[in-house]
């Protein structure tokens, strides 16, 4: 049931941005502190790097695995059991004075990331006015984009001059008032369906599911094969200094945020597929545009706040189309976007490189990364016509 009053709406919406917050430093800040994260505990940069990864897979296993394990649980308790989790992770991964146990506490750090972004992207288009559902999730989602403005820059300068594990100690700080703040602003919400975790494994069967896993694993990689090597981009190819990068990495942070907001209005206005479409559409312009753009400084910059717009513009449209395909297991679905994006995280990674390993220089994956996002525009044109076919079936019968 949705509340007549907005302002426990927004209180609620706001102690999920706390939360999404909490999780964006966490996966983002990595990528920040890795040399200093090396150096101190006397690692080479490829080992530290693998801290990445083990988050990344646990993120991919904990999406579906804390939605199975909490399923009979009401959502608002598992949204807290879900930053606390967050929390007590992070910090005792500042603590951690060993390799495996960073490895281990970075691992379950990412268990709960999945899960929180897919519960709360069903609770909060379920407490949203009718027709601001995927503004409402987008409220949730800003949580990453502040983060990349405001949190992993912080937690970066706090890492280089001080020490990383403040940063993470600032993360569990972070996780635990959003855990406090859920308890205290966010109603109790309900499930629509009574369906057991089991069943709601049928939406499996579904080939519209397969798509949007599609879309999600391969159309999102066209950005990740972009950020991934944004910065030899523009210290190589456009010709800025090292100490510019955290000036731009916050130009692709306004570009995020602004986009989150844009894509999620936009999906209220007309439809999330439409959105989707036509936003990979513009990636795939944006990414070979960026080719040529990145010679210059001031243009450079504008494609860097441009992609990261696109990029973060899909996430509410395609949040609400898994949620809209999965009735009676939205929970589930919405949880397995964010396995399937960090899939995208890694393929997009993985493919980018490989171009530039083979010598073709730094700008090659704009070209992976759009053959990427343009494969993401046929699973679309896929779904669409699989929705048309079955409109088809049943005005027939």
């Amino acid at each position: 049931m949705k509340s007549t009053n907005t302002s426990p709406i927004k209180l609620s919406l706001i102690s999920l941005l706390l939360g999404g917050f909490s999780i964006g430093m966490t996966e983002f800040l990595m990528m920040g502190i890795l040399p200093d994260l090396s150096k101190s505990l006397h690692i080479s940069i490829p080992e530290a790097g693998h801290l990445i990864s083990i988050y990344a897979l646990g993120v991919v296993i904990g999406a579906p695995l804390m939605v199975g394990l909490t399923s009979n649980q009401p959502p608002r308790k598992v949204l807290i059991g879900l930053m606390l989790m967050v929390g007590v992770f992070n910090g005792l991964f500042a603590l951690a004075g060993n390799y495996p146990l960073l490895m281990a506490t970075r691992f379950m750090a990412g268990l709960p990331h999945g899960a929180f972004f897919g519960i709360g992207a069903v609770v909060a288009s379920k407490l949203a006015e009718p027709g601001r559902e995927a503004r409402a999730v987008s409220v949730m989602f800003a949580g990453l984009t502040v983060a990349n403005i405001i949190g992993v820059p912080l937690g970066t300068y706090i890492g280089h001059n001080y020490s990383w594990r403040y940063s993470f100690v600032i993360i569990a700080v972070v996780a635990l008032l959003a855990a406090l703040a859920v308890k205290v602003w966010m109603p109790s919400v309900k499930s629509e369906s009574e369906t057991s975790f089991l069943k709601s494994l049928n939406i499996f069967k579904y080939k519209e599911l397969w798509f949007i896993i599609g879309i999600s694993t391969i159309g999102t990689g066209g950005f990740f094969a972009w950020i991934s090597y944004i910065a030899p981009l523009m210290t190589e190819v456009a010709g800025f200094n090292n100490n510019v990068m955290t000036i731009i990495m916050v130009v692709a942070g306004l570009g995020m945020v602004v986009g989150n907001f844009v894509g999620g209005r936009l999906a209220d206005r007309f439809s999330p597929l439409t959105t989707t479409t036509y936003l990979l559409l513009c990636m795939v312009a944006a990414l070979l545009l960026t080719v040529v753009m990145v010679q210059f400084k001031p243009t450079a910059v504008f494609m860097t706040f441009l992609i990261g717009a696109i990029g973060f513009g899909v996430i509410a449209p395609m949040q609400m189309l898994i949620v809209q395909q999965a009735k009676g297991a939205e929970m589930l679905a919405s949880s397995l976007l964010q396995a399937t994006s960090n899939m995208g995280n890694a393929l997009g990674a993985f493919l980018g490189g490989l171009p530039i390993a083979a010598g073709f220089g730094y700008t090659s994956p704009e070209y992976v990364g759009a053959a990427l996002a343009f494969t993401g525009v046929l699973f679309c044109l896929l779904l669409m016509a699989s929705y048309k076919q079955r409109a088809r079936r049943m005005a027939v019968a």
